[in-house]
Order: structure tokens, then sequence, then C-alpha cells
């Protein structure tokens, strides 16, 4: 009778550590294969350049919508930031767990490591994700196992106990020396990738968050661009700084909901007021963008407003950038 061979569903972010904890693995023969998750706090590109660099299968999910309830009221809070870490990574393993059966794999896996992130990989935070997983039993972390209590699988003898690592601590020398060892030798900085821990983008997310019940998904990208004004608790925009900026602004204006300024007869940004607004604050918008424009002071300029309803044109006297500074979210 044909033995079925052992398969291992693991998280991938497309790190070290995801691409080691795979080909641990495979060296003892068992299939793997990776997931990915997106949202518009973090991107798989780097998990599908370890896919391709190594072979790996990989299923990449915008798991936006299962996201945003459990950002807005984590169970266990924050990080220093908006990263709601081990409730975060707790879904990923649900969702995961929930494609057991339909990828034919036998448990879950990821690249973690006991102590390595000393708030959200000690050992009680690593037992808190398994429990609020819903898939308790079914995960396995082989770059640190031998540190960590036996699992089912190798119990069952689905993986060799042996083969495993007992990784702990915040070292990366371990993880390099077995890249070595195994032929790696470009692989992406453990650092960075999750817009959640930056200070300047959690500020922008929660004001968005406490002033809104619906975000759609295009508000939470552009937080990552230019200056954002909030000038009452409807109205909130969006100043380009540079090139860059007012391309993404135009690139993720949605003409059938949104506000886009210019200046008409000198350089300067681009203004989007998310959602619209109303005539006094559509005024005060175009003032802001004339003031950060190269206008002559206290000489009115025309802004050109596109809106949903058509193209129509304000005259508007510069507000000098220092009146705004109230505005400003950091």
């Amino acid at each position: 009778m044909h033995k079925k061979k052992v398969k291992g569903l693991g998280l991938c972010s497309g790190g070290l550590d995801s691409i080691l904890a795979a080909l641990v693995l495979r060296e003892q023969g068992i299939d793997v294969i990776w997931v990915a998750f997106e949202t518009p706090f973090f991107s798989a590109e780097k998990a599908r350049n370890a896919s391709i660099n190594h072979a790996i299968p990989i299923i990449v999910k915008d798991i936006t919508d299962r996201y945003m309830p459990m950002l807005k009221n984590p169970k266990c809070g924050y990080g220093k930031n908006m990263n709601p870490c081990m409730d975060c990574h707790a879904l990923m393993f649900k969702i995961a767990g929930e494609m057991l059966e339909e990828t034919g794999s036998d448990f879950l896996f990821s690249g973690e490591v006991r102590g390595q992130r000393p708030m959200s990989q000690n050992k009680n935070s690593l037992r808190y994700v398994e429990k609020n997983s819903d898939f308790d039993g079914y995960i396995l972390r082989p770059l640190s196992a031998k540190v960590l209590p036996e699992t089912p699988m190798e119990t069952r003898g689905l993986v060799d106990r042996k083969k495993l690592y007992g990784l702990s601590g915040r070292s990366r020398k371990p993880q390099m020396e077995m890249a070595e060892r195994f032929g790696i030798t470009d692989y992406p900085a453990p650092a960075g990738g999750c817009l959640l821990t930056d200070a300047g983008y959690s500020k922008r997310l929660k004001d968005l968050l406490d002033h809104q019940e619906n975000v759609a998904t295009v508000e939470m990208t552009l937080l990552s661009f230019g200056r954002h004004l909030r000038l009452d608790e409807r109205t909130k925009i969006i100043v380009g700084r540079n090139k860059k900026d007012n391309d993404n602004l135009k690139r993720l204006c949605r003409p059938d909901h949104d506000f886009l300024l210019k200046i008409q007869s000198v350089p300067g940004p681009l203004v989007l007021i998310p959602n619209g607004c109303d005539e006094p604050e559509m005024e005060q918008a175009a003032a802001i963008c004339a003031g950060y424009g190269k206008s002559t002071e206290n000489e009115p300029v025309a802004v050109s407003v596109s809106t949903p309803q058509g193209m129509r044109e304000v005259m508007a006297v510069p507000k000098k950038i220092d009146e705004v500074q109230d505005f400003l979210i950091p």
C-alpha cells in the first residue's frame, strides 16, 4: 500500500527564517508549500521571490476583510505602534489552518525563533498564538523545536525531531551559518515589512479609524503618501510633497468619490480630499494647495478642482504654511 507523503503548509514572509524552516523540513523528505498573506500594511512580494528562488509552491491571499476587525480591537493590544503582532500571528495561523484540507497538508509551520523578538516570540507569546489560532497542536516551529514542547507531529513520527533545531535568542549568526550550509547567498534583511510598526503611519491610521466607521483599502494605502491634514471631524486632505507623492495621489484618486485639486498657473502639489467635502472646506483646501505651491503671497491663484460632478475652478489666496501646522497629522 502506497504511503502518503507528509506535507507541511508554512507561513512565509520571504525572510531568511521562513526559507530555512521550509528547507529544514524538505531536507527530511517532507513536501512543503507556503502561504503568504497581503493587506494594505504588508505585501507578499518577498515571499513570491523566495518561492521562485527555492522552488517552493506558494499561495498568496489578501486577508484585509478578516484583518480589519482584529486590528481595530486586538485581544492583546498593540506593540509600540499599531502593530498587533500576537493577534496578527494567531489570525494568520487560523486562516492557514483552514487551508490544511484543501492543500492536503498535515500540519502548519513557520520560521519563528523563540526569543528573537522579546515581546511577540517569547515562550508565552508563542503559546498564546497557538491557543488562539484554533489549530493548537498543528503548529511546528522547525528552527526552535528542540527548545519548545514536543508537538504531535513529532510524537507521531511525521517529523523527525532529531533533525530539527533549537535556536533561541536574538543572534542571527546561527541562521547565517545555516544559510551558508544550504547555499543561500541572497536573502532580505530581517527588519521592516509591516507599516503598522511605523510610528508616522500608525498615527495617520489611528486618526483615520477614529474618524471613519468604514475605511476603504485605498484610503489605507494613501496613508503612505503626502502630508495629511485634518480640517474637521469629517474632512481630511492629503498634500503631495514631491513628484512621487503627486503621481500616487493621482493614481489612487477615485473619481467617483474624491476631490483632486491642482494650481493652474504655477508649480505646486496635488491635493486629494478622500470622499470629498463641503464648500467651506473645499475653499480652505484650495488655499492650502496654493500655499504649498510657488504662489505669490496674498495674490489669488486659480485652483482647478476635479469632483465626481465634474471640473470647476476656484480662486484662492495662498494660506501660509505656518498657519496650517495645527492641522497636520504627524
